[in-house]
């Protein structure tokens, strides 16, 4: 691991504890300018609650519930938004037929979606998937449909001039060439979901963390509620993270651009291994590192 590298964890680690200690701080001293912090637990009281949470049985079971209902919907959305996207963007017809009822339906609020699902769905758990499902449905369709139409049709002509099909323009160029977009839409689809299989679960759900965090909601057990709050963050970090990795494991073969401020080769000393040799492998760019770090 570079120095480089290392400094960059130290920041991160850094920012994290600056805002943990601001918080205590603002909490135990009770400061009320404009903003109340003496509503507000501290820091300490939420790490109490949480490793009381955490010890029992409760929060694990809240913890499966949710991840088994979000996986769920995003699967079903990721399947459904991807085909819909590529036969909306490929067809005319699919186009004018799905278009104007997809559009209609798309500016409508998931979450406001929820007496729909009590009222067509025999149980709350198979509602809960479905606004999830709805929730990222619609970035996955809009991204895909906009990553199709944006492929060169150089791509497809020259699949057809050496005999390919339809099935095989399909595979080789479509998929491929719309993948960067189709994981775009799939990493704000998760966010999405996770906004309103909460919200759901809040509403009309039985455990799960949205519904735990109602409930210490409705009790005034406000270290519980931040409790929840945290493991929301956490977890939807890490599915968004997931999203992301796969995205870029699967789409390696694509230029990598830099998007990097003030990138830079890095001049390697001499004598180091950094130095180029011959028929060595080029040094890496702080601008490579970054990328390569931004996702950890």
């Amino acid at each position: 691991m570079t120095r480089h590298r290392v400094a960059r964890y130290a920041l991160r680690v850094a920012s994290l504890a600056a805002a943990l200690g601001l918080w205590q701080l603002l909490t135990s001293l009770k400061v009320d300018l404009w903003l109340r912090f003496s509503q507000f637990p501290t820091v300490t009281n939420v790490a109490r609650a949480f490793a009381d949470r955490v010890s029992g049985a409760d929060y694990w079971t809240d913890l499966a519930d949710s991840l088994t209902r979000i996986l769920t919907g995003f699967a079903l959305a990721a399947v459904l938004g991807v085909a819909t996207g590529v036969l909306v963007a490929r067809s005319r017809l699919a186009e004018d037929l799905l278009g104007p009822v997809l559009e209609v339906i798309r500016p409508i609020p998931a979450i406001a979606l929820v007496p729909v699902a009590i009222l067509l769905f025999p149980s709350n758990e198979q509602g809960i998937v479905f606004i999830t499902c709805t929730a990222a449905f619609f970035p996955v369709l809009v991204s895909t449909r906009h990553s199709v139409r944006a492929l060169t049709p150089v791509w497809e002509e020259a699949v057809r001039t050496m005999g390919g099909g339809r099935w095989r323009i399909l595979a080789s160029v479509v998929l491929p060439g719309a993948l960067p977009g189709i994981f775009g839409g799939l990493s704000v689809g998760i966010g999405v979901s996770w906004i309103c299989v909460i919200s759901a679960e809040m509403i009309s759900g039985q455990y799960g963390v949205g519904y735990r965090t109602w409930q210490d909601y409705t009790v005034v057990n406000y270290p519980g509620v931040f409790v929840g709050m945290v493991t929301i963050g956490v977890l939807g970090w890490l599915t968004s993270t997931a999203v992301e990795l796969l995205g870029r494991r699967l789409t390696r073969w694509l230029p990598r651009t830099s998007y990097v401020p003030g990138g830079r080769i890095r001049a390697p000393r001499p004598g180091t291994p950094e130095s180029p040799v011959p028929g060595g492998v080029p040094p890496k760019t702080e601008t490579e590192e970054a990328r390569d770090e931004h996702l950890v």
